[in-house]
């Protein structure tokens, strides 16, 4: 529709709709950022637009961790100065940001990008569940699992969100590794029941942490 209908032009009503795409963001949040940034900051629109397209043509997962990141190997997976006998396992990067950030933890992460929702058709190989098995317990040359006291990664730590689908996730992972011999924790409940850890406060994720078990 044209704007001389007394309706959004087209250009204005694609920004609009790739607004939505945001999480959280509705019709009139969307609508309000597009006339923001069209009738007062126009180089913010261009910067955005630029760092967006930088972004995804930049980021990819890490080889080792599948988080976000520009290399093959993440700075968190290359740093010496990491704790590599444990793994804390994520739903997102935004998860891992929020356990760093608390400066309670020094070992290094497994990212799921996801997690279990057989209602939406997401099962274990839709989150890299066989990925994380192997790096938990890898294979010697002739194809049996490497003793649990020569392993690298001596602890795993469940760190997925204390939702339905965030328990269940954990619950998986935990039967299966448990049954490859290695030991797994879950993050305490200090962190509260249907909350993500990216809006969780700092102080209870790090207790969390401490606590786990």
């Amino acid at each position: 529709m044209s704007e001389r209908g007394g309706f959004m032009s087209n250009a204005l009503e694609g920004l609009t709709q790739a607004l939505r795409k945001l999480p959280g963001v509705g019709v009139k949040s969307a609508a309000r950022m597009a006339f923001h940034l069209l009738q007062h900051d126009k180089n913010a629109a261009l910067q955005i637009a630029r760092a967006l397209e930088h972004a995804v043509a930049s980021i990819q997962h890490c080889t080792l961790c599948n988080t976000l990141t520009e290399l093959d190997v993440c700075s968190t997976c290359a740093s010496a100065q990491r704790d590599r006998s444990k793994l804390c396992v994520v739903e997102t990067p935004a998860d891992q940001a929020a356990l760093e950030r608390t400066l309670a933890y020094k070992g290094l992460y497994f990212v799921l990008m996801g997690k279990l929702s057989p209602l939406d058709g997401i099962g274990p190989k839709d989150i890299g569940l066989q990925k994380l098995f192997d790096r938990v317990v890898p294979k010697t040359a002739d194809g049996q699992p490497v003793p649990a006291n020569e392993r690298e990664v001596q602890e795993v730590i469940l760190a997925t969100n204390f939702t339905a689908e965030g328990e269940a996730t954990a619950h998986v992972i935990a039967q299966a590794l448990k049954a490859r011999g290695a030991q797994v924790t879950r993050l305490a409940r200090g962190v509260p029941v249907g909350s993500e850890l990216e809006y969780v406060d700092l102080g209870t994720i790090a207790h969390a942490l401490v606590d786990r078990r």
